[in-house]
């Protein structure tokens, strides 16, 4: 059995502070992806880079304080790719991935587009790029899951409050439309929406920090393990961490019936 986690950590330091990586111990993923490191690789302790019985490869944004992924794993892979080729993003520091004989894992952070409309349109840019990216790694024919924030509710019951936030970055019917033909057109699967298919509040992953969401479960599911058909045909088992909140975040952990 092979577990994959995906967490959005909100910032490795504060992550770190509320026993994120106790938790992974016990948790015990083969994979941990991470998103939004906000850190640069000069604050990272040694703690942070290679936690007992991992090793962490990272992909830092230029920009101090802000996104960043990486790739926390048992096994060394047998290799390890950072970036995707494009400069505006690359210096977001939004992927990174890692390969195992046939198994790709990709750690990927989209852009939000909730600050302002110029991020919004950066985020456009994102999609525009990374679609046929995708369509490249779809035809490098290896198994793949590409783990993260994707910063799109794809469906009605992925959020809380559909109905007004039809027209608000994450469920714009342009970003809804965009994911679906990345699941219709090019057969990516959503891992978990093929074990759960009906689920609604318990498949939520992201609380905002305003108000009451995490007490009353306003959330959204924004965080997916997008997967290649073969390897998403091997899924037995999703889950979402609630016990403890390490991030506005909630860990998302899959096991596959997959060696490496």
């Amino acid at each position: 059995m092979l577990r994959i986690t995906t967490l959005n950590l909100n910032g490795i330091r504060s992550a770190a502070t509320k026993g994120v990586f106790q938790w992974m111990a016990g948790e015990g993923p083969d994979i941990l992806c991470v998103q939004e490191l906000k850190a640069q690789a000069s604050d990272m302790t040694d703690g942070m880079r290679a936690p007992p019985g991992y090793r962490g490869w990272f992909h830092h944004a230029e920009k101090k304080g802000y996104s960043g992924v990486g790739i926390y794993a048992r096994q060394e892979p047998d290799r390890v790719t950072v970036g995707i080729g494009s400069p505006e993003f690359d210096a977001e520091g939004r992927y990174v991935r890692a390969d195992w004989g046939k198994l790709s894992v990709i750690s990927v952070y989209l852009p939000s587009g909730s600050s302002s409309p110029e991020r919004q349109a950066a985020k456009f840019r994102f999609m525009e790029m990374f679609y046929p990216h995708l369509a490249a790694l779809r035809a490098e024919g290896r198994e793949m899951v590409l783990c993260g924030d994707w910063n799109i509710a794809h469906r009605e019951i992925d959020l809380k409050n559909w109905k007004s936030n039809q027209k608000n970055s994450g469920f714009l019917p342009e970003e809804r439309a965009w994911l679906t033909q990345v699941f219709d057109r090019q057969d990516w699967a959503d891992v978990y929406r093929r074990l759960h298919p009906d689920t609604t509040g318990e498949a939520y992953t992201w609380w905002s920090n305003r108000g009451q969401a995490w007490a009353r479960n306003v959330g959204w599911r924004i965080d997916y393990q997008i997967a290649t058909p073969g390897l998403a045909a091997t899924a037995r088992r999703a889950a979402i961490y609630k016990d403890r909140r390490f991030s506005d975040h909630a860990p998302l952990t899959i096991d596959y019936e997959w060696k490496i």
